[in-house]
């Protein structure tokens, strides 16, 4: 794996919510770990031994917020079955596939989830009405995310 690819991946681990990300390719295996201060990268070649890289990016100061305690929704949660960037519809300009109040059927696609550059079609796990979208238009969403309740 090319530094650039390296030093890409550490910066968008640096800048997400994803604490943890692992790679395999045919030459070895990343792994990403987020801590405190900055991301760790341990990279593990074919043929040599595990080599730490540690990213130079000066970490700011993360503010922490208060615990909100919310009732559980009613309802099925359609959750997020990989990391990646939430999108309601296929272009910026195009109209969007789920709305809060639509008919929605089982299989029929209510959103997408980009990863590594590849547009994952997310569908309806469960056939009903969309009662309410959980994530945000371009944000970054973890596997198990809530994305939204269907009723």
């Amino acid at each position: 794996m090319d530094l650039r690819k390296l030093k890409t991946l550490i910066d968008l681990v640096s800048d997400s919510n994803v604490s943890e990300l692992e790679i395999t390719e045919a030459e070895g295996t990343v792994r990403i770990v987020k801590s405190a201060p900055a991301p760790v990268a341990m990279v593990t070649q074919m043929a040599s031994a595990p080599v730490a890289v540690a990213a130079p990016v000066a970490a700011a100061p993360v503010p922490v917020a208060a615990p909100v305690v919310e009732a559980a929704p009613l309802g099925h949660t359609v959750k997020s079955p990989m990391v990646g960037t939430f999108y309601r519809s296929s272009s910026p300009g195009a109209k969007s596939f789920a709305e809060v109040g639509q008919q929605v059927k089982e299989g029929e696609t209510i959103c997408i989830i980009e990863a590594m550059k590849i547009l994952n079609e997310i569908e309806a796990d469960k056939a009903g009405t969309i009662t309410k979208i959980l994530a945000e238009n371009g944000q970054a969403v973890e596997y198990g995310a809530p994305l939204f309740i269907i009723e």
